[in-house]
Parts: structure tokens; C-alpha cells; sequence
């Protein structure tokens, strides 16, 4: 095959799902080269995980999909090869990485690829172990999969697909799950195969922020599927920026500052795509209006309790994960759990919402024990959502799922009606953008729709308390913007939102108190604006300073500037 050919073309690809009438993607073209990092963005639901499927030969082999068109892996048609030929050209990481784990060792799951081409042990095991400290996870080796937490089962997924060596690689969200340490040591690894030249790497990635200085093109699919935008990285997020920000997708923090800035007046001769550049372009503006700190987000002003904590210590499979953690959350309080991988966020939030059973008499939610109360009574008083939202599907349709907690709390609450149920899931559908899926099953919805599905499930009870695991993930930026907004909402009128995300940028947007977890403890409880404001805090606990933060710091010009935050803190006009 000839040097000049693409690694990767896509030609008119459609692929439409059976039971499903539209194509996703839907006639999208263009060419992946060796040594070339593609992004390809898109709001959810618009196929992007579909193509990437189509990518390794997945979709048409083993998924009930019509696709038309064609994909070929170096010269190799996905439709003339199966798909255990098509692995030793194409290496992915699923946008869930439970989705890919088969073993029952950390070791054993980078090795079972390898050892599927039939290559000598040495060579199985020395591929797995540099793709292993590539991530982080040598030293984990021995352990099973399932106690390593989310963001380490992301990395492990990476390293699987690092020890094949194929010339192409396909991440799904790669970073999704990751803290800072983790993102960089991913972005590390995929910037070194990127130059090296020989291999092409297509990236599907929220995260933009991180991806930035590592991507050569960037793709746009519109909401029905097809090609909206691509070129080179500047040119298409700078440069397309309002018709992106119009389409719902993600654009890194700094640009999205600079539309805003613009908006309001403020002269910015080109957009930036990095915190730097967004300092730079301000310490060159002779006069910008004087800011004051960030505005504090509004709180309960009841002075309830909505959730106490005292002394909680959680212990699974001899190893304690969570160390004398105790705190207060007020009734009403937008509250936002943060950490390194492994500091114990997703087991904190489990105990507060009797997913976990804490010990008894160190969690109440209201007048309620998680650790002895009825499971119907507190389904009543605290909605989950969990990470997976598979985790928590139980019904063959969209409309029964959203309608399941309603027609359990009939049982109790016979006044509860057919024609009521039938409304407020109605509704649900709505404000979510599921109307079209109501008769889908909710395992054939996209990454982003199943998190919307399974967030709509918590809220359509009216749990005063809500604890949602990751609530953004999979989403797109309108519609994470549109159920932060909707949380925010809820907070205003007095439900308590606890939630666990590495996105610090939203935490300051949205959270009113941020909780520092570190090695299982509570490293600190405080109001938002100060805590990730506190460098120095957010360094002890393995994390960084959230990307706006960030350019403030170095706007040295205009120091009361230097503090803000929040991108709704930003000037809408020149005073």
C-alpha cells in the first residue's frame, strides 16, 4: 500500500440502528493520515460513538445496524474482514471501559490481546508492561479490575489498547473518568505515538481543554449526523466558534471566555483556545472594567440540615476506603464532591444515598438512617444516579423507565393516576430530548442519552435530595449546560444536589460548596469560590486550578481580575 494513502477513510458512511429510522452518522467523509490526531465533536446523539464502532469493523459485524457507505483501515475494507482481523489494525477504548473488561487481573487484561496475535511471552509481557506504567497502573497489577475505581478502569482500557500497537487508535472520551494526573498521563503517552509519525489517532473528546495542543484536524457532526465543519484545530474552534457554540458542542473554556467577552464589547482581535493565550490577550487590553470576587452562588438560608455525616468510615474487602469523613450539608445547597481517582467520591455519595450501607448512625438524610431504613421510604427522600447508567435500567422502554419510580410510589400514593404518570413523564421526555426515544430501549440509546435517561429517572420522583454520579458525562455542551442549569434550578427552589465530577470548570459555575476528598478523607468542606480558588488545596489533593482560574491568575494587568472563576463572572459589557 502506498505511503500517500490515508491510514483511515471514511467514504458517505450511514449507519442506521434497527428500530431506528434515521442515520447516525449520516453521509460523513474525510481521511485520517499516519501521524495525524483527528477530534471529532458533536452533540449527543449525533453518531459519534457510532463511527467510531464503524471504525474497528463493530458496526456492521456485530451490532444490528444497516450501515452504507465504507470505512477502510489501511487499504483494508471493515466490511471484507471480520473483526478479529481488523483488531491488529485498529486499537479502541470504548467510551465505557466496563464494556471491555473480560479477566480477572489488572496484568491479565493488557496481556489478552497480545496474546490473542499469538505473540511470544516476552514480547505479551513487555508490551503490557510499558503500557501499564504509561498509565499508571503497574504497580496495581495483581489487582482485579473490579476494585479499581472509575477512572482507573479508564486507564486500563487506554493501556489494553496501547499494548496491541496497532497503526490506528480510536478513544472514545478517553479522559472522561480521569483526574488531572490521569488526563496528563494519557495526553503524555498520545502525544509521543502522535510524534512518532506512525501512527493516526482519531480522539472523541469532551475535554478540550486537555486535547488541545495534540490535535492536528477537528471533524464537527451537526445534530442529524452529517459533516458540519472540519479543518485544522485554530481554524475550526476559533474560527467557527459561534456556529460550534450554536450546534451545542464543547469548546475549550478559553474560548468559550473570549465569546463572551466579545458580546460584552471587549475587543479581542481573535479567539484563544488556551488559558495563556486568554491572559495574554487581556494583559494586552490598556482598560478593562474592575471585577469584583466571584459572586457567591445563592444557599440555604434555613440553616436546615439536609444530610449529616458524622465519623463515617467504609470498609470493602478488608481495605478501608473512606476515613472518619464527616460534614454537614445544608437543606438546599448545590454541593459538589471532587478528588483525585480513588479518594473515595463515588463511595461517599453511594453511603449518602444508601446505595452503600453505611455503618449505622453516621449518615442521616433528613430524619433518615440509610443504614436501617426501608429502601422505598428512601428511594423517597434521595434520588441516585450512578455512574453507569446501566447500573440502574430496569424497564424495556424509555417511557416505563422514567415512569417506574412513579408507579412504585403509587403503592403509597394511590391518588398517583395513569393520566398524571403519562404528564409528568411527558414532560421528562421533553425537557430532556428524549420524545422521539420514548418506545426505544433504553440500552440502545447513546452514551449521552442514557445519562440523560437515567438523570430524568432521580428527578422525576422530587426526591428533596438528589446525588448524581457524573451527571455531565457522555453529554454535550448544550446539554450539560441544560441540566446543570435544570440542578440549578432545583437548588434555587430548595432541593439539595449533591454531585461527584472532575470537571472543576462546572463546579464553579454551578456549585454553591465543594468537597475536597484525598486518600478517603475529607480534605476540605467549604464554599465554592474559596475553595477553587486555593491553588495550594487543590494541589495537596491531586487536582489543578479549573482552566479559567487559570488564565485569571496570569492576567497580572488588571489584578481584580485575578480571582474570578466563573465564566458568568466575566464583564458583559465595558463599564
Amino acid at each position: 500500500m502506498p505511503k500517500t494513502d490515508p491510514a483511515l477513510r471514511l467514504s458517505d458512511l450511514r449507519v442506521r440502528y434497527d428500530e431506528r429510522t434515521e442515520n447516525r452518522p449520516n453521509g460523513v467523509s474525510f481521511d485520517v493520515a499516519r501521524g495525524e490526531v483527528v477530534l471529532v465533536l458533536g452533540p449527543s446523539g449525533c453518531g459519534k460513538s457510532t463511527l467510531a464502532l464503524a471504525l474497528n469493523g463493530l458496526v456492521p459485524h456485530a451490532l444490528a445496524a444497516t450501515m452504507t457507505g465504507f470505512v477502510t483501515v489501511n487499504g483494508i475494507r471493515t466490511t471484507d474482514a471480520p473483526v478479529s482481523r481488523l483488531s491488529q489494525e485498529v486499537a479502541m477504548v470504548f467510551q465505557d471501559p466496563d464494556a471491555q473488561i473480560v479477566t480477572g487481573t489488572v496484568l491479565d487484561e493488557v496481556c489478552f490481546g497480545p496474546e490473542n496475535l499469538l505473540l511470544p511471552v516476552a514480547e505479551v509481557l513487555e508490551r503490557s508492561e510499558h503500557a501499564l506504567r504509561a498509565v499508571g497502573l503497574w504497580e496495581r497489577r495483581l489487582d482485579n479490575p473490579d476494585v479499581l475505581s472509575g477512572g482507573g478502569k479508564q486507564r486500563l482500557a487506554i493501556a489494553c489498547a496501547l499494548a496491541m500497537d496497532t497503526p490506528i487508535l480510536v478513544l472514545d472520551e478517553p479522559t472522561a473518568n480521569l483526574d488531572p494526573v490521569g488526563i496528563r498521563d494519557v495526553y503524555a503517552v498520545l502525544g509521543d505515538i502522535a510524534a512518532a509519525g506512525t501512527h493516526a489517532v482519531v480522539l472523541i473528546e469532551h475535554n478540550l481543554d486537555a486535547a488541545i495542543d495534540l490535535v492536528d484536524r477537528v471533524v464537527v457532526l451537526d445534530g442529524d449526523g452529517a459533516l458540519a465543519v472540519s479543518g485544522p484545530t485554530r481554524e475550526v474552534l476559533a474560527g467557527s466558534a459561534e456556529e460550534l457554540a450554536a450546534l451545542g458542542v464543547w469548546l475549550p473554556v478559553a474560548t468559550l471566555a473570549g465569546l463572551r467577552l466579545r458580546r460584552g464589547g471587549i475587543e479581542l482581535d481573535s479567539l484563544p483556545l488556551t488559558p495563556d493565550e486568554l491572559a495574554n490577550m487581556l494583559n494586552g487590553i490598556r482598560s478593562l472594567p474592575v471585577r469584583p470576587a466571584n459572586t457567591p452562588k445563592s444557599s440555604n438560608a434555613t440553616g436546615d440540615v439536609a444530610v449529616a455525616v458524622r465519623n463515617l468510615t467504609v470498609t470493602r474487602a478488608k481495605t478501608r476506603i473512606l476515613h472518619d469523613v464527616s460534614l454537614e450539608i445544608g437543606a438546599g445547597d448545590f454541593v459538589t464532591v471532587i478528588g483525585a481517582n480513588g479518594a473515595g467520591k463515588t463511595t461517599l455519595v453511594q453511603a449518602l444515598a444508601g446505595v452503600v450501607a453505611p455503618p449505622r448512625g453516621t449518615v442521616r438524610i433528613g430524619d433518615l438512617d440509610p443504614a436501617t431504613s426501608d429502601a422505598r421510604a428512601l428511594a423517597e427522600h434521595v434520588g441516585f444516579v450512578f455512574q453507569n447508567p446501566e447500573h440502574q435500567f430496569l424497564e424495556n422502554t424509555v417511557f416505563d423507565e422514567l415512569a417506574h419510580g412513579l408507579r412504585v410510589r403509587r403503592r403509597s400514593t394511590p391518588g398517583l393516576s395513569d393520566a398524571e404518570i403519562e404528564v409528568r413523564v411527558a414532560v421528562m421526555l421533553e425537557r430532556f430530548g428524549l420524545e422521539r426515544l420514548r418506545d426505544a430501549h433504553p440500552f440502545l440509546l447513546s452514551g449521552g442519552q442514557k445519562r440523560r435517561l437515567s438523570v430524568g429517572t432521580a428527578l422525576i420522583t422530587g426526591a428533596p435530595v438528589l446525588v448524581l454520579d457524573e451527571p455531565t458525562f457522555g453529554q454535550d455542551r448544550e446539554r450539560a449546560n441544560e441540566l446543570l442549569a435544570l440542578l440549578s434550578g432545583l437548588h434555587r427552589s430548595g432541593t439539595t444536589v449533591i454531585t461527584v465530577t472532575h470537571d472543576l470548570q462546572l463546579v464553579a459555575e454551578y456549585a454553591s460548596h465543594v468537597a475536597v476528598m484525598h486518600d478517603g478523607r475529607l480534605l476540605a468542606f467549604g464554599a465554592a469560590g474559596d475553595i477553587l480558588g486555593d491553588q495550594e488545596l487543590l494541589e495537596r489533593a491531586g487536582l489543578s486550578l479549573p482552566p479559567l482560574a487559570r488564565a485569571m491568575r496570569g492576567v497580572t494587568s488588571h489584578p481584580s481580575w485575578s480571582t474570578l472563576t466563573r465564566i458568568a463572572d466575566l464583564p458583559e459589557s465595558i463599564e
